[in-house]
């Protein structure tokens, strides 16, 4: 049940008829009336632009059409009141009746209850993580893993087919020096004294795969030259590194549905047919670059290259895709593996990129636009920097890493409910500070704790109810007894749970999972409020053992509230907890 959708196709029903009744004009455009929650609760449960967005195209003053609206909107059982306010906004109050049809509607749903088909089946791709398989995942990847799978769980809860996408960087410069790395641990393990120069990985974590390559192969590479180890060690210590990459990620609750290698590019004809497809709809030519801004024109050296025409679709500049000697920019296999997604059919493209890749966007966004004739849509959304302190200081690097905090470094602090819900608290573009200290604090203070016990609290009460023989979780009927919901912070806190469909909608259509995280906070705030006023007043108490319908019905509002939590918990990816320790 969405009250917000209801109302907003009862307000276009109203508009139609009184257009069929002379009172507006035929064929305006309804694309921008909305139902929202007003500014001030004072005002109303839901308000209407409607009045306010057709006014210049009707030709007429917005509450002469918001006067008639009103008028229908208010002869509908549900509405209790519609009130035009100002220039012509209209506000909304709701009977109890339809509150507690509300109530009744969340709990046959359940699980169910905040999924809307905004997506209507379509298919997206959201592409994360996506790290160079030279080490394990850092804090860094940490955040973004926990945005790219909260995002396609809220996707997918809000109508769309959701493909979890991981690109594997396997054929670079950097595999190779990840291949020469673990060369040296092989010898380590084989009682060579090694020291790890400058430029490779000096990570303890390469240890293991060396003592593994070792008992694998004993001292068989040990005087060969690196013609014969390099291709071995590269695709042994790739394949291990991405062993412990899923390993990590199954840790974080992330399980991807395709891992891409970059390698199976090459080889492959797969860049060439590409580039072939690019030359045959005259996306490249030859051409010379202008020079960089800000070089020196004296320091610039004109060459020609094979340009992409990333300018003719929104780039500020065109691209190269091959270098002066023929040999591929690392663009080139970039534009193949966005053709393989879009050949796969999806309707959507979302990459999840690191906050220095902002100068990417605008280049793959253009090659996907001319790679699809403007059919699919690329949105990329960066990830800024986390901070990690404990106690208020910076904490301190991993020594298996040698160079960073790893993701199971966080882990080990926190566990993964509390690492992803901390990172969800911030928008995915603004910076994160992530405390440990604070994250496992039981106070108002952190969000986690606060959410997971108002969970926990609209289970436990319950065991109370059933102790106090006032009634078994499977006798509740909801129908029988929401009448008696009728206080002011009772429909309020209905009210509040009316817009999880509304709110998981806006955020599917903006990308922002934090949004949901945002909710949560506030309907806990919410329900925590209405636990403590029993505390001052008795007869505000949920369980009464006096009146068994009215505490049947404070029951029921209860599980209402414990499975919108539970609901948004699981679109975050975060398991809701029954008791907290």
């Amino acid at each position: 049940m969405n009250l917000f959708a209801e109302m907003k196709t009862l307000t276009l029903d109203s508009l139609a008829a009184l257009a069929r009744e002379g009172a507006l004009p035929q064929g305006l455009d309804m694309g921008n009336v909305a139902v929202q929650l007003p500014r001030d609760p004072a005002h109303g449960h839901m308000s209407t632009n409607a009045a306010m967005v057709l006014a210049k195209t009707a030709g007429t003053k917005p509450r002469a059409i918001a006067e008639p609206l009103a008028a229908r909107l208010a002869a509908d059982p549900r509405i209790a009141a519609a009130e035009v306010a100002g220039p012509g906004f209209i506000n909304l109050r709701l009977t109890d009746a339809t509150w507690h049809g509300l109530l009744g509607a969340l709990l046959a749903a359940g699980p169910a209850y905040g999924r809307v088909d905004a997506g209507a089946g379509k298919r997206v791709n959201v592409e994360f993580v996506s790290a160079n398989p030279t080490g394990p995942l850092h804090v860094g990847h940490t955040r973004g893993a926990v945005f790219g799978d909260a995002l396609a769980r809220l996707m997918a809860f809000a109508g769309w087919e959701v493909t979890r996408e991981y690109y594997i960087n396997d054929g670079g410069a950097q595999v190779d020096v990840l291949a020469r790395s673990t060369y040296l641990r092989y010898r380590e393990a084989n009682g060579e004294r090694v020291t790890i120069p400058e430029g490779l990985y000096p990570g303890d974590y390469l240890v293991g795969i060396g003592r593994d390559l070792a008992a694998r192969f004993g001292t068989d590479f040990m005087e060969s030259g690196e013609d014969a180890w390099l291709p071995v060690f590269r695709e042994a210590a790739t394949e291990a590194m991405m062993a412990l990459i899923r390993e990590d990620l199954a840790a974080l609750g992330v399980v991807m549905d395709v891992y891409f290698s970059e390698k199976s590019l090459y080889g492959t004809r797969r860049i060439e047919d590409t580039l072939a497809f690019l030359q045959e709809n005259d996306l490249i030519y030859e051409g010379v670059l202008e020079p960089p801004k800000g070089r020196k024109i004296e320091d610039w050296e004109p060459r020609p290259q094979t340009l992409f025409r990333s300018s003719a679709h929104g780039d500020d500049t065109d691209r190269p895709i091959k270098k002066a000697d023929g040999t591929w920019t690392y663009f080139a296999p970039d534009i193949a593996y966005h053709k393989d997604k879009v050949d796969r059919g999806f309707d959507l493209l979302i990459d999840v990129l690191g906050a220095d890749h902002g100068g990417y966007v605008r280049r793959i966004t253009a090659a996907v636009a001319a790679l699809s004739a403007g059919r699919v849509a690329l949105d990329c959304k960066l990830i800024q920097l986390v901070r990690l302190f404990k106690d208020g200081e910076p904490f301190k690097m991993s020594k298996r890493a040698g160079m960073f905090v790893t993701l199971r470094d966080v882990l080990d602090e926190v566990g993964p409910d509390v690492t992803r819900f901390v990172m969800l608290m911030r928008k995915n573009d603004a910076q994160l500070d992530f405390d440990f200290t604070a994250a496992l604090d039981q106070s108002r203070d952190n969000p986690v704790w606060y959410v997971q016990y108002a969970h926990a609290r609209t289970v436990s009460v319950f065991a109370r109810a059933r102790e106090a023989g006032i009634a078994k979780m499977e006798q509740l009927s909801v129908e029988a007894c929401a009448h008696r919901l009728s206080a002011p912070e009772e429909i309020a806190l209905l009210a509040k749970l009316s817009v999880f469909p509304r709110v998981v909608e806006g955020a599917a259509s903006a990308f922002e999972p934090h949004r949901i995280a945002f909710y949560l906070y506030e309907l806990a705030a919410d329900f925590h409020a209405y636990w403590h006023l029993g505390n001052d007043d008795p007869g505000r108490r949920v369980i009464r053992s006096d009146d068994p319908e009215l505490s049947v019905a404070r029951l029921c509002l209860c599980r209402g509230v414990g499975q919108v939590i539970a609901n948004g918990l699981g679109v975050l990816g975060v398991t809701p907890l029954d008791e907290l320790s």
